[in-house]
């Protein structure tokens, strides 16, 4: 099997070629093309090919991490969207929840109300009603007021149309007979329901998540056939798999109708990525640490799984979201994160960045401002004729000149201004794994830090060293990390389904009928996308909450046949999962089920392993020695520091720091005291003191 993986990412777009046969694996990094990023895709792909030695032509599958529907949602620049929904309910999208972002704020921005996906001139109304048993019609759907707001919004120049009812998580034939019905009056449209993407109540999050699908669909379906047709133009005749949210990845087919589950595409592969290579080291407690040119993100990984978002969690730019999503913090702190004085005189770093164009000051691309990147580059920690494997020179005089600007605002000299910008970015990326972590009751020393993107292993082993964590992974490719965990994936698909039961009134028969037409609907989706459903494979969880409680938390359902003593064993999880995450549980007190959940997992074919390094000497892999800047006891500190290069260094020999290790994809910084051992299985680990 023949596998191309591209990340696009704001800076750059990482691509990786992998031929699981011969085991032959190859990278190639290209900048993005924001205006049109498939032509920075594209290109990379010709290059990439070119470089492996194969033609277009042969390869079978190419997976994709997008940023399209994210990009759409935090710009919003979606389309213009439509909603039609139960009489009485117009102003669910706009009303929200009592609940507000910031809780003691007069002038805080509501992003629902601000800049709402749905116009309230554009949610019109028909009459329906269903009752709560999933039976009973109280108001037969108005077929005719369905037909007529169509026509409104096709006459408004709406493209894309929710269809958004009180009930229909638990009955969904008025939204699809409405569904139906917009379809013969306006063909064209992007036509969602609410009960095909979140069938579980709350009505202004399920709201809202179809009314973001309705938003993005257009742009990202128009997005995925452009692609597809890109590919066909290239004599590809590959299958085309995108990234889910959820950790799995998806058809095209499947993305073009709910393109919501996209939302963090790119950030999801690369937390597969980093628990595939801290697998590979047999590491499986770990916190993922992904740095690119804008961001940065956290995952983390627990025994080998991962952890899912909650639904009070699920959010993208402020607007909630009910869809399967790995539990990811991203914050503003990237490579190319600006630093500034903040009105107040506050020194800062990010959440603005430089993004690709103009990028850093040291691109050489018309920067002018002083990002982490110039940062690096003045302390020495990035190596100008080596960046991209030498493929791009960074212009040293350019970061000096921005770094110096700052310098005189800040009264310090550069090297100090440098050191205070990685200071302060460190610092926030520290405490945005402590909220990931000792918030939710896990203990940071207790995990590896497995750190990859272009800036990750430039800054991991310091913020480990904030946080106590012992060891530092870098993967064999950091770099492009996210784009190798495509390759390690397989299929997914989800569905989930309200019951409210208490759990000791909870007839696990009725439980287990549930469970069974879920799987049912899942075999459909498999046997629609070309794949056998005896091959797929299915993972029961369900969301519990104590009796009063506004929010749930998520356990695994037992596998086997369902029986008191397996809904016993699920809620004394739950009990346990509550006194893990806030410092208490209530053993005594009923349980409620709130939602059942059933994830199909159909196997594709994976990547395994990368070549096994050779290595070599250490004085093979030196390029050269040249002065780093680093704080100490004592304060900043020149180091005569060596440059070695990754591919030459020496397997299972410990190398003390300070040292920095060099490859295509990215720079490794080992600080003093730290020390770095490059292992058979392609990783480097770094541990931080005794």
């Amino acid at each position: 099997m023949r596998m191309i993986g591209i990340d696009v990412g704001g800076t750059f777009t990482d691509l990786v070629f992998a031929d699981t046969g011969s085991g032959q694996v190859t990278i190639h990094k290209v900048s993005t093309t924001p205006a049109d990023p498939s032509q920075g895709m594209m290109t990379g792909m010709e290059q990439l090919c070119a470089r492996a030695g194969v033609k277009l032509s042969d390869i079978d599958t190419v997976l994709h991490a997008t940023t399209i529907a994210t990009n759409a949602v935090l710009e919003h620049n979606g389309c213009e969207a439509g909603m039609i929904t139960t009489e009485g309910f117009r102003d669910v999208l706009h009303i929200g929840r009592h609940q507000r972002p910031q809780h003691y704020s007069i002038r805080q921005e509501i992003p629902w109300q601000s800049q709402p996906l749905v116009k309230r001139r554009h949610r019109l109304t028909v009459k329906e009603r269903l009752t709560a048993d999933r039976s009973t019609v109280l108001e037969p759907l108005d077929e005719a007021g369905v037909r007529n707001a169509a026509r409104v919004l096709k006459a408004a120049g709406v493209e894309a149309i929710a269809i958004c009812f009180l009930f229909s998580y638990l009955n969904p034939s008025h939204e699809k007979r409405a569904a139906a019905i917009v379809r013969e009056e306006y063909p064209a449209c992007f036509v969602t329901t609410s009960s095909d993407i979140a069938p579980q109540f709350r009505e202004f999050e399920r709201f809202t998540t179809a009314a973001m699908n309705a938003f993005i669909g257009p742009k990202v379906r128009k997005y995925i056939a452009r692609l597809a047709e890109e590919l066909a133009a290239r004599g590809l005749t590959a299958d085309l798999r995108i990234m889910r949210s959820n950790g799995g990845i998806a058809t095209a087919a499947l993305i073009g109708a709910l393109p919501v589950l996209t939302l963090l595409s790119g950030p999801a592969a690369g937390v597969l990525g980093g628990a595939w290579s801290g697998a590979l080291s047999g590491r499986k407690n770990l916190i993922t640490f992904d740095i690119g040119g804008t961001s940065a993100d956290i995952g983390i990984v627990l025994n080998g799984g991962f952890i899912e978002s909650a639904a009070r969690d699920t959010q993208i730019g402020g607007y909630p979201v009910l869809v399967p999503m790995l539990d990811i913090h991203t914050i503003g702190a990237g490579g190319g994160s600006i630093a500034h004085l903040d009105t107040a005189g506050a020194f800062r770093v990010g959440p603005r960045s430089a993004g690709a164009v103009p990028g850093p000051a040291a691109y050489g691309r018309g920067g002018t401002l002083p990002t982490v990147t110039d940062a690096n580059l003045v302390l020495g920690r990035l190596d100008a004729a080596h960046f991209l494997g030498g493929g791009m020179r960074l212009d040293e005089a350019a970061s000096a000149k921005v770094i110096g600007e700052l310098a005189t605002q800040l009264h310090l000299n550069a090297q100090a201004a440098a050191e205070g910008v990685l200071t302060v970015i460190n610092a926030n990326m520290a405490n945005a794994i402590r909220s990931r972590t000792v918030e939710k009751g896990l203990d940071p020393r207790d995990f590896c830090l497995v750190a990859f993107g272009g800036a990750g292993p430039l800054h991991g082993a310091e913020v480990a060293a904030i946080l106590g964590i012992p060891e530092v992974l870098v993967p064999s490719h950091p770099g492009i990390c996210s784009a190798m965990g495509l390759m390690t994936t397989d299929l997914k698909y989800d569905t989930v389904r309200t019951v409210f039961a208490r759990s000791d009134r909870l007839d696990p028969a009725t439980l287990a009928a549930d469970f069974q037409a879920m799987a049912g609907d899942l075999e459909a989706q498999v046997r629609q996308d070309g794949i056998d459903p005896a091959a797929a494979t299915f993972r029961r969880a369900a969301d519990l909450r104590y009796f009063g409680q506004g929010y749930e938390l998520r356990v695994d359902v037992p596998d086997g046949d369902l029986d008191a003593a397996k809904l016993t064993e699920m809620v004394g999880d739950f009990h346990a999962r509550h006194a893990t995450e806030y410092g208490h549980g209530f053993p005594d007190k009923p349980v409620e089920v709130v939602n059942v959940r059933l994830t199909g997992t159909a196997p594709s074919e994976t990547l395994r392993a990368v070549p096994a390094p050779t290595g070599g000497s250490l004085a093979a892999a030196l390029a050269r020695r040249a002065p780093c800047v680093f704080r100490t006891a004592a304060g900043l500190r020149e180091f005569d520091t060596p440059r070695y290069e990754r591919d030459l260094l020496p397997i299972g020999e410990p190398i003390p720091g300070p040292a920095i290790v060099l490859q295509t994809d990215s720079t490794t910084v080992v600080p003093p005291g730290a020390t770095l051992t490059a292992l058979a299985d392609g990783n480097l680990i770094i541990r931080l003191g005794a």
